[in-house]
């Protein structure tokens, strides 16, 4: 994110020349062969020859490359043409895509009239029928904000849960929340005033997302139009105002684009709030720090953990003093949270597949090794892979592993997922399968609750073993994306970044650094680029 409006809009004409034929092989060092051996290799400088990189200037067009943008392109008249003037007016990729934004959010805030209109407060299931349900309007009441409860240092009111003293959200959604409450009339009735409350937040997320799409063009600067599949997602529309998730993912996706644009501490910092907002973020961590290590680049890693650390303790650290217990509410909350909507452990359960009754801290530590697993798998593809893997690449197999794997999955996680999808695996036929997938599970999560919040007397819903397969359906579609990712790891010549020359352009200070140790890596020069036709 640094450079200006002004830079993107002096850029000349796109070069839109085909993919990269094949890498020819350069003349090989003995140390490079010694690394093609196989084997844990430290070696003081690997030096592999990169495919040349395209020009600063070079704008990748999606009709160009992917044949299902094409195809969808005929739609507004085609791909653009080679006289075309892409990016020299005013209406620049991020501007564009920022409109997109607005719009697609606020056709999910039409979803929601009904709810707003009534399903919210009236009816046991109407919410529920219409697909438009959201936190937002009852937490206003539930959690203490319309009689101006503080977060964390207030008791909730009238809560009897011994788990559920204190607000059970990151330190910095809490403020968030807190600061809506306060743009919150406070005169009216109590459906006006959450009416109100949920518009307030609406319009602050919607915020959110702009930034989050503007920090998704300016990590790949040569791909700004891969933001599209974040700005035109449904999953956006659908979620996007159901909690205060887009927070955390609008400042992950900032310290993305910062750690893109060598801003090392400034990403940090932007990390370390997005932690503050969502626990999530953290898994960050490890696919940089593996791919720091693989790259000699730890000076690096350390002062982007500084600023991570430090901008928490500036949001956490004041609620840690003044009410410790309820700052930790988040967290103890958090690890006492049985098996939830959404989750495979659910299907388990719910069918008997498990032969014993697992209690809850049984099921946190069984998680606990999947992800340990999960993340080996992750340390092995960094250090093994024939090429360096893109930290988006890394980024989305940590977050979707905990996604997966988690005892709950509430449709708005989805959101997290979605700027690193677009970052890793920017095919526009893979991402629909996937929100295709999301969307299924959406609506079958609602309705599912419609049948089991109703009366007994007069069933309306989706019947549990529909639901459960409506899971399977959503844990496969992450499957899948995770797969392709997998596979562009370890064969790059399908991953369409680097078909133009590229190396890692979210890679910051890892962007065509050399590799310090690997395991048994292939040389760079044994790839060779797919054409669009083959990916």
């Amino acid at each position: 994110m640094t450079s200006s409006e002004h830079d993107e809009a002096a850029a000349p004409e796109p070069d839109r020349s085909p993919a990269p034929g094949p890498v020819q092989p350069s003349d090989q060092d003995g140390s490079d062969q010694h690394a093609l051996r196989g084997g844990p290799v430290s070696v003081g400088s690997r030096r592999s020859r990169l495919p040349d990189p395209p020009p600063e200037d070079t704008v990748v067009v999606p009709a160009d490359e992917d044949p299902t943008a094409a195809a969808g392109s005929e739609l507004i008249g085609g791909a653009p043409g080679r006289r075309a003037l892409l990016g020299v007016s005013w209406w620049t990729a991020a501007r564009v895509l920022a409109v997109c934004t607005i719009l697609v959010y606020a056709l999910g805030m039409v979803q929601k009239l009904p709810c707003y209109d009534g399903g919210w407060f009236f009816g046991a299931t109407s919410q529920y029928d219409h697909a438009c349900y959201s936190d937002i309007p009852h937490l206003f009441t539930l959690r203490g904000f319309s009689t101006g409860t503080i977060p964390y240092l207030d008791r909730l009111p009238g809560s009897a849960d011994p788990t559920m003293q204190y607000l059970e959200y990151p330190a910095l959604t809490g403020l968030f929340m807190w600061l809506a409450a306060r743009l919150t009339p406070g005169t009216g009735g109590d459906v006006h005033r959450e009416q109100a409350f949920w518009l307030i937040n609406s319009g602050l997320l919607l915020v959110c997302a702009v930034v989050a799409v503007i920090a998704v063009v300016r990590t790949h600067r040569r791909r700004p139009w891969d933001a599209l599949l974040f700005a035109v997602a449904p999953v956006l529309a659908l979620d996007s105002t159901i909690n205060w998730d887009i927070l955390a993912v609008a400042l992950t996706a900032v310290s993305l684009a910062c750690w893109a644009n060598r801003r090392v501490l400034w990403s940090g910092v932007f990390l370390g709030l997005a932690v503050s907002a969502k626990l999530y973020p953290v898994f960050l961590l490890v696919p940089l720090l593996l791919l720091c290590l693989r790259a000699g680049r730890m000076a690096q890693f350390l002062q982007f953990l500084a600023g991570a650390v430090g901008a928490w303790l500036v949001v956490d650290l004041p609620f840690m003093l003044l009410n410790f217990k309820g700052w930790a509410t988040f967290y103890t909350f958090s690890e006492a949270r049985g098996i939830d909507y959404g989750s495979f452990w659910l299907i388990l359960t719910q069918n008997n597949y498990l032969s014993l009754s697992l209690s809850v801290p049984t099921v946190n530590a069984i998680i606990v090794v999947l992800m340990a697993v999960c993340f080996l798998g992750i340390a092995w593809l960094a250090f093994a892979a024939p090429r360096r893997p893109r930290l988006a690449q890394l980024a989305f197999l940590a977050v979707a592993a905990f996604v997966v794997t988690n005892k709950v999955y509430s449709p708005q996680y989805v959101l997290w997922l979605l700027p690193l999808a677009a970052l890793a695996r920017p095919r526009w036929r893979d991402f629909l399968v996937w929100q295709a997938c999301e969307v299924l599970y959406f609506l079958a999560v609602w309705y599912n609750f419609a049948l089991t919040a109703g009366p007994a007397s007069n069933p309306k819903g989706l019947p549990t073993d529909w639901y459960h397969a409506a899971i399977v359906v959503h844990i496969l579609g992450t499957l899948f994306l995770c797969a392709m990712v997998v596979r562009d790891v370890l064969l790059p010549e399908y991953d369409v970044v680097r078909w133009d020359g590229s190396d890692d352009p979210s890679g910051g200070v890892l962007d065509r650094a050399d590799d310090m140790f690997v395991i048994g890596a292939r040389n760079y020069v044994e790839v060779k680029y797919a054409g669009p036709e083959e990916s």
